[in-house]
């Protein structure tokens, strides 16, 4: 059965129909963009990728004391974002940028291996692979029977992303989207390698430079776009406003029984549209965890 985890309702309904109304659309049209964090796994009470930054911060702070009494750095580790960010936003980036700073590529796949395989949801109690949506999983697999090409595209770091896409979602590593780090080539023990450093390439990967990014790496317009938040929302309009059928659905964090219930705000613009009433004006599809998935987690 095609979306099992799902109830029968308009958003079901939605997805079914698209797929059976586009069978003169070209295969190398069909691509699909979808949103990680909050889209395809949980995002709270914390992004996981920024578990694993403050992980490596407590132990840098607990070797380097002068680390430990910078203001943020103290607020990071009693996790005050807020107060966190009083010292500005780019203070903050800068030390959680500094976490893994001079580590080659290889190097940081290890680290970020590493600290999933022994990662727990502090309030589910489950690892990295229980916390990804099972009605999402489906709806990736039912795309790929129609002959979509799924992309990862996330406001997350593309390389924290990568080493976990082809196991959690069946997505290649070089189908994955999203914000990046600068690195420097450089040579050790004659072996040439790539070393992180402290800044972002870049913007973060969300809002307008999703849709630029997009193109730069994708090459094509998506028909499928999914997110969660206002981040997502060119990206979605991307889809929506190009010259084939689109599909664009927006999850709806709406269960805290049985996940979290919170609006979709965008971390990097708070101010902008909720992505509900975007999706209400554009006439998008919208989930609700609560009324449309008989189950969450996988």
């Amino acid at each position: 059965m095609s979306l099992a985890s799902w109830n029968d309702g308009a958003a079901r309904s939605a997805i079914l129909a698209y797929l059976d109304g586009i069978a003169d659309v070209d295969a190398a049209d069909r691509v699909a963009v979808v949103d990680n964090d909050g889209t395809l796994w949980c995002e709270k009470p914390a992004y996981i990728q920024a578990f694993f930054l403050l992980a490596r911060l407590h132990e840098q702070a607990a070797a380097d004391p002068e680390l430990a009494s910078s203001p943020v750095v103290q607020a990071l580790l009693a996790n005050d974002l807020a107060g966190a960010a009083s010292h500005g936003m780019g203070e903050v980036v800068r030390v959680l940028m500094n976490t893994h700073a001079d580590l080659t590529t290889e190097e940081f796949d290890v680290a970020v291996a590493h600290w999933l395989a022994d990662f727990r949801h502090p309030r589910f109690g489950s690892g990295f692979t229980g916390l990804v949506y099972a009605p999402m999983l489906e709806l990736l697999d039912l795309l790929r029977e129609h002959g979509f090409r799924v992309f990862i595209v996330t406001g997350g770091g593309v390389d924290f992303v990568r080493p976990v896409a082809r196991q959690l979602y069946g997505v290649q590593p070089d189908d994955v989207v999203g914000s990046a780090v600068e690195v420097e080539f450089t040579r050790r023990d004659g072996q040439v390698v790539l070393s992180r450093t402290a800044k972002l390439a870049g913007s973060p990967n969300e809002g307008p430079p999703k849709v630029v990014n997009i193109h730069a790496r994708i090459g094509r317009r998506p028909l499928v776009a999914i997110g969660n938040s206002a981040g997502d929302r060119e990206m979605l309009e991307y889809a929506h406003t190009g010259p084939l059928p689109s599909l664009c659905l927006v999850v709806d964090h709406d269960d805290e029984a049985r996940e979290y219930k919170y609006g979709g705000e965008a971390l990097t613009n708070p101010d902008a549209e909720p992505i509900a009433t975007t999706a209400e004006r554009f006439g998008w599809t919208t989930i609700s965890m609560r009324d449309d998935w008989t189950r969450v987690f996988a």
